[in-house]
């Protein structure tokens, strides 16, 4: 009798007569608001995801910010670019895909273990029984799975390296006759990141194989056990045997999503650990502490002055002591590797010194603010740093808040305006990355310009002459000569012809101060 029913019922149904149409509009309801549901989720998950990359990516730029470069030496660009990019981009998946699913995982399943137990207790055991295969599967792979993203973020950060080093050398690389073999070892850089990236792929269909093993068992052990009772005529309810069919898939559908963002999760942590190696904030300082000083008039006082880049290569500077009156320029002359740089990198506030002391008007440079003292301070380097954007607008870099007057009164004074005038758009050309289209010495201009607009009372020339010819050496001096006008400053050079400024020279050999000429 039951199974003649089971046969009228389906005939029915695949006839379209006597079907439940009460039934089946509660049904497309309910996949209505499922569909509803889904679309929520994968709402917030997104706006969650977002606001933690955003969060993470500022706090890794705060962190690298506030190191500043002297801190970062030995820290590749393009590997940095990778934590700040690719590794906050793979954390995305642990808040986007990870949370939602590990909520949705716990919730749908239990409702529908539930229901199911009230139905059939056996048909439901199997289900609970069959789940908890999914965690095993899963905890098995994902060991697997940590170790196969630490391995292909190592082999992105290598390519990423490589490929930025040999694109900047390109030159080198050429004249060298290296192109074909550069292109070989990228082209193997590249094949094991292809590997490695494969490696994690793997895994992640192991873990999605013991799902789908777990799922398949579940549905065969229900299926047999009502195919058995309807081949017997023991059938209780066709009903609740089509709803255990069916409620198998909507049981494992939560869980394989679980299963894949559990790969997310593993991957997310592998990124996060470049995270945590980045430089800690440094703490702030005490609001008692800070000062400020005077922005017209000041002098600098090195006192006893030592600091280490490395432990096993000795001091960087040892005891160096010596004076810059107001407005007076002060020359610091020695061979490479002396301390120059260092002692700009000091005033300029990227290191603090392991001893002594340096002050500003008697100010300890530790205990100004920082804005402040990035207001009192200049620099000219040895090669500037350009960006692709009209001259002007390189030159603005300086004081975002200058007017156009500013900057054209700048770059005269820089006689940027002496090649600017003979270009296409005057200063409003556009300027490729680097300087591109620019020669060493126009460039460097530039950099002077920015130094006339930012007009701080602290100026810090490190080699600004270096690279140069001797004709324009001679013109980039001359605007030096102008800017330093007025201002306290610090030359840093072994060039000749920056003895042209009338100043006191410092002489430094391995981080010593071992003798002074002229007045102060």
């Amino acid at each position: 009798m039951q199974r003649r029913r089971c046969r009228r019922v389906l005939g029915a149904a695949l006839a379209g007569r006597g079907l439940p149409y009460a039934a089946l509009g509660g049904f497309l309801a309910a996949a209505l608001v499922q569909a509803g549901c889904a679309i929520l989720v994968e709402r917030f998950a997104f706006d969650a995801g977002a606001a933690a990359r955003r969060r993470l990516r500022g706090d890794a730029m705060a962190r690298l910010l506030a190191a500043g470069p002297a801190m970062l030496r030995g820290a590749h660009s393009g590997a940095l670019a990778a934590v700040v990019i690719d590794r906050i981009e793979a954390v995305d998946g642990l808040f986007a895909r990870w949370l939602p699913a590990a909520v949705v995982a716990f919730v749908v399943p239990v409702a529908v273990a539930a229901v199911a137990l009230a139905l059939d207790p056996i048909a439901g055991l199997i289900l609970i029984g069959a789940g908890l295969l999914v965690p095993a599967a899963m905890a098995l792979s994902g060991l697997g799975a940590a170790a196969a993203a630490r391995g292909q973020f190592a082999a992105m950060a290598r390519l990423q390296t490589r490929f930025l080093d040999r694109v900047s050398g390109i030159a080198t690389i050429v004249l060298a006759g290296r192109a074909e073999a550069e292109a070989q070892a990228l082209a193997r850089a590249a094949d094991e990141l292809r590997r490695r990236t494969m490696r994690v792929l793997r895994v992640a269909f192991l873990s999605s194989a013991g799902l789908d093993c777990a799922a398949a068992i579940a549905l065969i052990a229900i299926a047999v056990r009502y195919g058995g009772q309807y081949a017997a005529g023991t059938l209780a309810s066709l009903p609740v045997a089509l709803f255990m069919v069916l409620a198998t898939p909507q049981f494992f559908a939560p869980l394989r999503a679980f299963a894949a963002a559990y790969q997310e999760r593993m991957h997310a942590i592998a990124a996060a650990e470049a995270l945590v190696d980045l430089p800690a904030l440094p703490p702030e300082t005490p609001p008692l502490e800070v000062r400020t000083v005077s922005a017209h008039g000041i002098t600098i006082d090195f006192r006893d002055v030592s600091l280490s880049w490395d432990a096993t290569r000795g001091k960087a500077l040892d005891g160096v002591t010596f004076r810059i009156p107001a407005g007076q320029v002060v020359i610091l002359a020695g061979p490479s590797g002396s301390g120059k740089t260092s002692i700009i990198e000091i005033l300029l506030g990227f290191v603090r010194p392991d001893a002594g002391r340096v002050t500003f008007n008697g100010a300890d440079i530790a205990t100004l603010v920082p804005q402040a003292l990035a207001r009192l301070t200049a620099w000219v380097g040895q090669r500037p740093v350009l960006f692709a954007a009209s001259i002007a607008e390189n030159i603005r870099f300086a004081k975002p808040e200058a007017s156009d007057d500013e900057v054209e009164t700048a770059a005269e004074a820089a006689r940027v305006v002496d090649f600017a005038i003979l270009l296409p758009q005057g200063l409003d050309t556009v300027i490729g990355e680097g300087g591109y289209g620019l020669s060493g010495g126009q460039a460097q201009r530039i950099a002077i310009a920015r130094a006339f607009l930012k007009d701080a009372p602290i100026l810090l020339l490190d080699e600004p002459t270096a690279h140069l010819d001797p004709v324009t050496e001679a013109d980039v001096l001359d605007s030096l000569k102008r800017l330093c006008l007025g201002r306290t400053t610090l030359l840093a050079s072994h060039a000749t012809a920056a003895h042209a400024f009338s100043a006191r020279r410092v002489d430094l050999r391995g981080g010593r101060v071992v003798g002074t000429r002229g007045t102060a």
